[in-house]
Parts: C-alpha cells; structure tokens; sequence
C-alpha cells in the first residue's frame, strides 16, 4: 500500500515545539509511533493525525476538484507601479531597485523572459539578461534568480535553467502595463 504523503504548514515554529515539549513532557516512557504522530497533529491544532489527515484529504480533494473557498489574491497595483518606475519605455530594467519586493517583481519580469526549454551557460544567460536592463550588472540578476530559486545551476555555475512556478499575480500586471508602454512608444 503506498504511503500518503500530507504537508503540514505551522504559521509559529516556537509555539509548535513549545506544545510538543509539553505533550511529551506529560508522558511517562517514550511516544510509539501513531503517539509521534498524535503529538504532532495535536501541536498544529488538529484533535489527532486522524483529524488532520481528513482535514487534507478534504483539501485535496476540493483542489482536484477546482473548488476553491477564495478568490484569487489580487494584484497588489500600488506595488507594480512603484515597480514600472525603474524601467524605461522599451521595458528594460534601467536601474536596480532598492526595496526587496520590487527587485523580486523585476526577477520574477526576468524569469518571464528566459525560454522554459533550453539550458544556458553562465555568459549564455548573461548575455541574454543584458538584454533585458541597463545597469550592467547580469552576476547580480543571476545570483538573484538562482536565490529566489526561479532558475536552477550546476554547483559550478553553470547550466542555468528556468524553473517552471506559479508567478505572483502582479506579474501579469506588470508586464500588461510594460506591454502598453511599449506599445505607446512604437
């Protein structure tokens, strides 16, 4: 029979090894197995590993099932405004941002840029980057990537390739913005 894998996302790690401290404080011998995982389920909030793996089970299910209890989030528009700033009217990057959100709205601009398929080289990709800003800089975009984890490396820096993820919503946003301001100027 396989083994069903379930995530557990815990908003407050110190308060969750607090509970389980004290849930295993209160035995007398050390926990089984099925004990582990009732601990565990109980420090997350759930009655027991019973409980929680219905409650996944539920989730997965209604994600199958394209049901969704919420709307998508929406764009945050301010964000991709103050973005659109630091590129010019042919959507290049003029300037690097100094706030982090807005340098990962341009990283995630980048990534939407780098063909899914094929694998680049180091200069490959910094040559293909410098086509898309100004500021000369391309070692700083690709460390930046590979940090935020949008493309993948060999250990030695090379074989760079894009990883395929679900982008934020104010990319789509951006880059309609971008895609109007080019347009504008042509």
């Amino acid at each position: 029979m396989p083994r069903s894998i379930f995530s557990m996302e815990i908003a407050d790690l110190s308060a969750f090894a607090k509970s389980v401290r004290g849930e295993i404080d209160k035995l007398e011998r050390k926990p089984s197995h099925v004990e582990m995982l009732n601990l565990l389920t109980r420090a997350a909030g759930f009655r027991n590993f019973q409980h929680f793996r219905a409650t996944r089970k539920t989730a997965e299910a209604l994600q199958e099932w394209n049901v969704t209890s919420e709307a998508p989030p929406a764009p945050d528009e301010a964000r991709v405004l103050k973005t659109l700033r630091v590129f010019d009217r042919e959507g290049c990057i003029t300037r690097w941002p100094t706030k982090r959100s807005q340098q990962e709205l341009c990283l995630w601009f980048l990534w939407s840029k780098i063909p899914a398929e094929p694998i680049f080289t180091e200069r490959e990709i910094s040559e293909f980057l410098n086509t898309l800003h100004l500021f000369g800089d391309a070692a700083l975009l690709r460390r930046d990537l590979f940090d935020l984890g949008l493309v993948t490396r060999k250990r030695d820096g090379s074989d760079y390739r894009r990883v395929e993820k679900k982008p934020p919503p104010e990319l789509g946003l951006l880059l309609r913005r971008l895609e109007a301001r080019v347009a504008e100027v042509v």
